[in-house]
Parts: C-alpha cells; structure tokens; sequence
C-alpha cells in the first residue's frame, strides 16, 4: 500500500496593506497618503475623500510600530466646544485630576461649534504627537470621527450613537428630560417650554446630547398628554436671556421654563427677575447638568444631575485604557438624577386653589 504525499500548501493569510498599497490605488503619492493618515492641515477634500475610499476598500490599519518607534509624548489633547459651558469644564476639571495622578499632561483648546474649527483643533495635536484626545461634543460627522480614531485613540463625550472606531461617554439624555417633565407634571404645570439648540448639520448618524434631550422632552410630554414647546437658542447665559424673552411672548405663556444647561437657566434667572417676575412664584425656572454654581444658596436651581465629575473620570480611564491597546469599542452611560431646589414650585393657579 503506498503512501500517498500531499503536495498542497497551506493558504496564506491574506497579505496586510501596506501605505504603499493605499497610494497606488489611490492614484498619489505615499506622502499625500500619510498627510490625510496624520490630518495634517490643508489636505483638500478630494484628496482626503480618494485616500479614504482606497483604505477603506484595502481595509488599512496604520501600524502602531511607528508610535512605538517615536515614543510617547506624555500628552493628551482635550478640545471642548466653548467658555461657556460650566459642564465641559467640571469634565475637563475632572480629567486634568486623573491625569495628575500619572506621568500625562493635558493640552486643552477651544474649537468653537464649527467642524472646521474641530478639525483645525485636531489636526493641531495631532501634529503635536499627543498620546490620545477627548473630544467633549464633537462639531464632526461620524466618518470624519472615525478617520481620526485610526490613527489617534479617541474618546468623545456627549455622542449618542454607535461608534466603532472610538469610545464614548454620555448621559442616559432622555431619561434625564424625563424626570424633569414628570416633576414639573407633579407640581401641576401643564405649559412648560424646552430650550435646546438647533440640530447640528453634523448629525448624520449620531445625535449630540441636545437633541437626545429634545426627544426626551417631547415623549414625556406625549405621554402625559400636553403640547411640547420648544424653543431653540444657543446653550449659555445669553442664550437664556433671549430664551426667556420669548417665552414671555408666547400666546400660552409656559409656567414653567426647562433649559437645556443650567447656564441658560441662569441667564433665564437674570432677564425673568430682571422683569420683575419672581421665581418661582410667577414662573419655574429648572436645568441640566447640576453644575456647582446650581447649588449656591443665592441660585438653588433644581435641575438635571449628570455628574461632569463622573463623565471626566470615566472618558479618561477609556482613554488611557485605548492608549494601553485595547482596540474594542466602548460605551459608557452615566444615569442622571433629578435634583430639586428652590426654582420650581406648583403654578401660580395651582397655588391659588
């Protein structure tokens, strides 16, 4: 009986791209491929768009043995919206804690409401070498998003969606517009009016935490059988001051004003008391976010609990976790809580029963 030899060959695993490969289909050079690799600023749309569609297609993962090679930089890149916002800064607040119990030191940039502006901002650390970057709301598409991640571990905080490239953090949004609309039901308000900001042309296939809010505002408000009233504006105390002024001009008067940050519930106290009208026996005043200012005595704002201290704690460890190579995506959610004070009590004509 003879032997029999097979002279077959084991198949090989397919053969990884290389930077090389991408710049041959792409039809450009390696360097224009690293530039769009690194977002380096001026890269044109269409460049970025051809080397996108050929890593894509090659399925390209850019080797870390390059940021081995170069070492870390020690530095971690945080880019917040605006000044304006007291919430991004107890996030920021929080991360820079954590971070001084290890070796990194935090670069903080404002971007502005702008993609362009995020963009800018991003391609800046990212020429710095910076080990990773939280981005707090984040003014950028999904793809764009995750054309960064490739390169750089990325965290954002605020973004409801399903990222595959990156991690995030956020609020359970809905649930905290909720809780809001049911105490505000419980105290006999049935006009309550919602100020959020405009949807975000960004938006595409993840909302930011306004517009979850809004939906949150507008199930609850179904659900109990009133009309939601909402009206858009910008999220700071400006904002409120003209969130406010409306509200008063309306033909059903809200007896209650939910805002969508507790800075424009502040500027909402300013221009209401600034009319005259006291708080809150003519008008409820709540917010979200229960930053520190919403507990001083002077302002005892009832208002949405979702913890800056927490969301910063949580997107710095993810963070640091991708920096030490973990590659699965992951989702945190930090529960709110609802948290009542002096701005919010039963409707001028509940009380006069």
């Amino acid at each position: 009986m003879s032997n029999v030899v097979s002279t077959s060959t084991p198949s090989k695993p397919p053969k990884r791209a290389t930077i090389k490969d991408v710049a041959a289909e792409a039809g450009v050079s390696v360097a224009a491929v690293s530039k769009v690799l690194r977002n380096a600023y001026g890269v044109s749309d269409q460049m970025r768009q051809r080397v996108e569609l050929a890593i894509d297609k090659l399925s390209y993962r850019p080797r870390t043995g390059a940021r081995t090679m170069r070492g870390s930089s020690q530095t971690i890149g945080l880019v917040l919206t605006d000044f304006a916002s007291p919430f991004q800064f107890e996030v920021a607040e929080a991360i820079a804690s954590r971070l001084s119990r290890t070796d990194y030191q935090d670069i903080l940039t404002i971007a502005g409401t702008s993609p362009q502006g995020y963009r800018r901002r991003i391609d800046a650390l990212v020429d710095l070498q910076v080990d990773g970057i939280v981005l707090i709301s984040p003014r950028l598409g999904m793809s764009a998003l995750s054309h960064f991640a490739r390169t750089t571990p990325l965290v954002t905080v605020a973004l409801h969606g399903e990222p595959k490239l990156f991690d995030t953090v956020v609020t359970d949004e809905r649930l905290g517009a909720r809780l809001m609309v049911d105490h505000l039901v419980s105290l006999g308000h049935e006009w309550i009016a919602h100020t959020t900001m405009p949807v975000s042309s960004v938006e595409d296939s993840y909302q930011l935490s306004q517009t979850m809010r809004r939906q949150g505002f507008i199930e609850a408000m179904d659900s109990h059988g009133l009309v939601p009233d909402i009206i858009e504006t910008y999220y700071s105390e400006a904002g409120g001051r003209s969130a406010a002024k409306r509200a008063l001009a309306r033909k059903h008067r809200p007896t209650a004003l939910f805002a969508g940050t507790d800075a424009v519930a502040f500027g909402a106290l300013d221009y209401l008391e600034e009319q005259g009208l006291h708080i809150p026996q003519d008008i409820s005043v709540a917010g979200y976010d229960n930053v520190h200012t919403s507990g001083l005595r002077r302002v005892s704002l009832t208002t949405v609990d979702q913890s800056g201290k927490q969301t910063g704690e949580a997107a710095i460890e993810l963070l640091l976790e991708r920096i030490g190579g973990r590659s699965e995506a992951s989702l945190r959610v930090i529960e709110p809580a609802l948290v009542t004070r002096t701005t919010t009590a039963p409707p001028p004509q509940q009380r006069s029963r």
